[in-house]
């Protein structure tokens, strides 16, 4: 016998579908007007099917949708107010340093990118479930699934778990940005990319290093805020130092002078003064205050206009020297005389050499 039964005024369903009786239920507003317009169950039923659903459904993919750019919209409003920065401070030190307003930026950028994906994931996520619950089905056991499969995925995949969460803090704490030169310990260069699970950076050499955040001990910015290119002059032991001193000291105030370096160097260098001995000399330390990524620059500069003056002023600067010692040639020792040599006699005592005369 069929389990199946048939009771409709106007059409034939199953009475599982019909038991539900959907025109009886408030929140299942189409079914119900539909039934009290037409007081046919088949068309109640297959309106709310294949109306209600689908017209919620859509709903809240469009609300989803709608979220995500509404929020997108706010993020990129913070984030431009955080580019644009608000401390006069800030704002006075970034006209001296326009390398601090790009990095305010990266760093901004960088921060809107994180938040959108969050959201992003969030509200899909929300309207996935919403969507499950309303096609009928029951979302407490995907709830605790979901959970169950949180902590297993934590379990099995800590080193990844691990990646994300550096990479949050790395982001959030500004411990470095896109065209920073960093050293992370295996790896020294220039950061191209920083992403959630891995950064991306590149040598002078021109190899591309991917380095997981998780891995990464310690972080050593090279190019953050500010930067100082220190040289140490090696000049000989004869050398005046007071000389040598104000000769240093005129070199890099013209250079901190110059219009053309105004904007790399922040601060009057300071010369500050004997810092050891060598076999070869004494060296001498200046140092400069500069830019980020603009310490090197200056260093070359520095040592060129340094050579320039010292040739100048014939102050010689050391270097170790190489003496090689051997044999005389054969032909210096040919023209030697061959000293005498003592005779054995037969028992084995040398006799002496016969004396000449």
């Amino acid at each position: 016998m069929s389990a199946a039964v048939f009771t409709s005024d106007s059409g034939l369903l199953p009475a599982s579908v019909l038991s539900q009786k959907c025109w009886e239920d408030p929140d299942r507003q189409v079914c119900s007007l539909v039934h009290r317009w037409t007081d046919n169950d088949t068309l109640a039923e297959l309106a709310d099917l294949l109306l209600a659903k689908p017209m919620a459904i859509l709903l809240l993919i469009l609300g989803g949708v709608a979220a995500r750019w509404l929020l997108n919209r706010m993020i990129d409003r913070i984030t431009r107010s955080a580019a644009a920065g608000t401390v006069p401070g800030a704002r006075a030190a970034e006209a001296v340093t326009p390398l601090l307003h790009e990095r305010r930026e990266q760093r901004a950028k960088s921060m809107g990118s994180l938040l959108k994906n969050i959201a992003t994931i969030v509200i899909f996520t929300v309207v996935a479930f919403m969507v499950i619950a309303t096609l009928g089905y029951n979302i407490a056991p995907l709830l605790a699934s979901a959970g169950i499969l949180g902590v297993a995925l934590g379990f099995g995949a800590q080193s990844l778990v691990k990646d994300f969460i550096s990479g949050i803090f790395m982001i959030l704490e500004d411990q470095y940005g896109v065209g920073d030169v960093v050293d992370l310990g295996d790896a020294t260069g220039t950061v191209e990319a920083v992403s959630m699970r891995v950064t991306r950076l590149r040598d002078v050499n021109g190899t591309v290093w991917y380095v997981r955040n998780g891995e990464i001990l310690r972080v050593g910015n090279q190019s953050q805020n500010w930067a100082r290119t220190v040289l140490d002059v090696p000049v000989g032991y004869d050398v005046d130092l007071a000389r040598v001193r104000q000769v240093l000291h005129e070199v890099a105030h013209a250079l901190w002078q110059d219009p053309e370096w105004s904007g790399a160097i922040l601060e009057e260098p300071e010369v500050w003064g004997v810092e050891r001995w060598t076999a070869e000399g004494v060296v001498v330390r200046v140092v400069l205050k500069t830019a980020p990524l603009k310490q090197w620059e200056v260093a070359r500069e520095m040592r060129e206009l340094i050579k320039e003056r010292f040739d100048t002023l014939h102050i010689d600067i050391p270097y170790a020297h190489a003496a090689a010692y051997g044999a005389p040639p054969q032909a210096e020792r040919d023209d030697e005389p061959e000293e005498p040599r003592a005779e054995a006699d037969p028992a084995g005592e040398p006799k002496p050499a016969a004396a000449d005369g």
